[in-house]
C-alpha cells in the first residue's frame, strides 16, 4: 500500500485569549491553546464544558466573541478549508456508495483518474476496499466512521478536527477505531484536535492532553490544566506511567477513586 500520496502539510493552530459568549451566556473564556503542525492535542472536559465550541472555533463553524483563532498564522474567517472535521455520526450520504461518500471530500476539480485512484488508496487504507460500492446503510456503525475518516482525509487537512468521533460504537470498535486513527495519523502527519469524554482514549492518542473547566466565581469554561503524555505513539494501555495519570485526571474530573470495600 502507497501511503505517501496521503502525507498533508500540517500547520500549527493557536488560539490567544478567545473567548465564546452565547445568548448572554459565557461558554468559553481566555482560552490560550497552541497546538504544533503533526501534534496531537486531546481536549477534556464535563459535558458542557465548552469543548465542541472550541472545536467548531477553529473549524470556522463559530465565531470567537473575544480573543484570535489562527490557522497557520493566518486568522479563521468563516468556513476553515484547511481544517477537516469528523464528527460523533458518520454523516454519510445514504444515496452514495461509500466509495461517493469518500469522493465527496475531495477537492474540487480532482481529476476523474486521479479521484478514483485517491478513494480507492483512502479506502485501503481504513479497511473499506472491498466495500467501495456498498451504501451506508449495508455497513455497520464502525464502518461507517471508518468511511467518515476516509473522507475527512480525502480533503488533505492541515488539521483535522474530531468531535468525539467515537462515542456511540461499542467498546471493541472504539478500541479499533482509536488504533486505526493513531497509526493514520503518524502516517499522514497532520495535525489533529481531539474532543473526548474518555480519558484512556486521551492518553492512547494525544501527544498533550487539555483539561476544560469552570473556575470558582468565574462565569464560562477556562483551561484548567494541561500535561505532555510521556513516550511515543503508539503506546502501551497497561503502561503504568499512563495508569498515574489516568487518576490524575479522573480526580481533576471529579470522579472519585475506586476504594476497596473494608468488610
Amino acid at each position: 500500500m502507497t501511503i505517501a500520496p496521503l502525507a498533508t502539510a500540517a500547520v500549527p493552530v493557536e488560539l490567544r485569549g478567545a473567548a465564546r459568549r452565547w445568548a448572554g451566556h459565557v461558554v468559553l473564556r481566555d482560552i490560550d491553546l497552541d497546538l504544533p503542525a503533526g501534534r496531537v492535542v486531546a481536549i477534556l472536559g464535563a459535558s458542557g464544558s465548552g469543548k465542541s465550541t472550541l472545536l467548531r472555533l477553529v473549524a470556522g463553524l463559530e465565531h470567537p466573541t473575544a480573543g484570535t483563532v489562527t490557522v497557520d498564522g493566518r486568522p479563521v474567517r468563516g468556513i476553515e478549508t484547511r481544517c477537516a472535521v469528523m464528527f460523533q455520526e458518520p454523516r454519510l450520504l445514504p444515496w452514495r456508495t461509500l466509495a461517493g461518500n469518500v469522493a465527496y471530500g475531495l477537492p474540487r476539480g480532482t481529476p476523474r483518474d486521479r479521484a478514483r485512484a485517491e478513494v480507492g488508496e483512502l479506502l485501503d487504507v481504513v479497511g473499506l476496499a472491498g466495500f467501495a460500492r456498498h451504501r451506508p446503510r449495508q455497513v455497520s456503525g464502525g464502518m461507517a466512521q471508518r468511511t467518515a475518516l476516509a473522507r475527512a482525509l480525502a480533503r488533505r487537512p492541515g488539521v483535522l478536527l474530531l468531535d468525539e468521533p467515537f462515542a456511540a460504537l461499542d467498546a471493541l470498535t472504539r478500541l479499533r477505531m482509536q488504533d486505526l486513527v493513531d497509526g493514520v495519523q503518524r502516517r499522514t502527519g497532520t495535525t489533529v484536535l481531539l474532543v473526548t469524554h474518555d480519558v484512556d482514549e486521551a492518553l492512547r492518542l494525544a501527544d498533550r492532553v487539555v483539561l476544560l473547566g469552570a473556575q470558582p466565581g468565574r462565569p464560562g469554561a477556562a483551561i484548567v490544566h494541561a500535561l505532555d503524555v510521556p513516550g511515543d505513539r503508539p503506546r502501551d494501555r497497561g503502561d503504568a506511567a499512563l495508569a498515574a495519570l489516568r487518576a490524575d485526571l479522573l480526580a481533576r474530573l471529579g470522579v472519585p477513586p475506586i476504594t476497596e470495600d473494608p468488610r
